[in-house]
């Protein structure tokens, strides 16, 4: 199996020295090379992506900037020199964290914990159920129950047919944990299930006796989402 990948840095020795690693690895393809955030953002709507090597502290848009503003976002691995990211990157579920300079044992490590991922998830599989943080548990969630979720303040809110589930969780962690061909993000505060739309106008999505708003920035995924 091939993961393919691309890097984002801003540091061009650093940036060889990560290519130099990906070529030596036998399971990694590259993509593409960016020296800066915003010239990836289309790349990576418009590629197949699977790992994503990004540095996160760069000049304008930052590296935390981009995983906090792109959808359905691959694997990705932070490469930094600065150690006081790790938590921050610990709360976007990235896999894996280096720490510069790194040797090429320690890329391995990281590159070989998302092959393993990846070949232990058939892509045939159906995903059917997900686990969501409570108050005071985990919480099973059937994905063909849930309707939508809505952002609250610090909560999110699993709507399922006559129950409602709050979680602490971000939108990063359960787009990371829901089937990307059954949910979408269309809006800075919704993500809805394709299957349970009722009706689009204007718009909107009607999900039951609920219209959700399609924002700008999620309408054009949104629409290649129903389309395919």
């Amino acid at each position: 199996m091939i993961i393919n990948c691309v890097i984002i840095e801003d540091e061009p020795l650093a940036m060889e020295r990560i290519k130099e690693f990906v070529l030596k690895a036998p399971f990694l393809k590259l993509l593409h090379c960016f020296d800066n955030a915003i010239e990836a953002i289309g790349f990576l709507k418009s590629e197949k992506v699977d790992l994503l090597f990004l540095d996160i502290q760069m000049d304008g848009f930052t590296g935390i900037q981009l995983l906090e503003s792109i959808n359905n976002r691959p694997d990705v691995i932070i490469t930094t020199a600065f150690d006081q990211y790790a938590l921050k990157g610990f709360d976007l579920n990235v896999a894996d964290y280096l720490l510069k300079p790194y040797t090429f044992e320690r890329f391995m490590q990281a590159v070989t914990k998302v092959y393993d991922k990846h070949i232990s998830t058939p892509k045939n599989s159906r995903k059917t159920f997900i686990f969501v943080k409570t108050e005071y548990r985990l919480e099973k969630v059937n994905l063909d129950d849930i309707l939508f979720i809505e952002g609250m303040r610090d909560y999110r809110c699993l709507h399922l047919p006559g129950k409602r589930i709050m979680t602490p969780e971000t939108f990063g962690d359960l787009e990371n944990e829901l089937p990307k061909e059954n949910f979408c993000r269309v809006h800075k505060s919704f993500i809805i299930a394709l299957g349970k739309i009722n009706s689009i106008e204007k718009d909107r999505i009607r999900i039951n006796d609920q219209l959700i708003p399609v924002s700008d920035t999620y309408k054009d995924n949104f629409y290649r989402s129903i389309k395919s």
